[in-house]
């Protein structure tokens, strides 16, 4: 089965950049991909996702942001995320969109702090 394996997450003050990225175990190629996040006592929601053409959609609390892309050759999905907030803290994870159960991974943390 594949999984997907998140990185690039840390620890960055309110303001600043992270670029998150996202590989597949083995090939996969969706055709809709998505970044989710879920914070302590909240439900895991979804944030971008972005087709195997480019077509991209965001949250409203994300837009103008974050940005959505892959790699369909790498079978890698990348979250780029500028002017961080406070409340974008979380753990991030990427999936299908509408997601796939057995496809969850581990995530990557995001901490926005001063």
């Amino acid at each position: 089965q594949v999984q997907m394996v998140e990185s690039g997450g840390g620890l960055v003050q309110p303001g600043g950049s992270l670029r998150l990225s996202c590989a597949a175990s083995r090939i996969f190629s969706p055709n809709i991909m998505g970044w989710y996040r879920q914070a302590p006592g909240n439900q895991r929601e979804l944030v971008a996702r972005i087709t195997r053409g480019g077509d991209t959609s965001y949250a409203d609390s994300v837009h103008g942001r974050f940005t959505i892309s892959r790699d369909n050759a790498k079978n890698t999905v990348y979250l780029q995320m500028n002017s961080l907030k406070f409340e974008d803290t979380a753990v991030y994870y990427c999936n299908t969109a509408p997601p796939t159960r057995h496809v969850w991974g581990q995530g990557t943390q995001v901490t926005v702090s001063s």
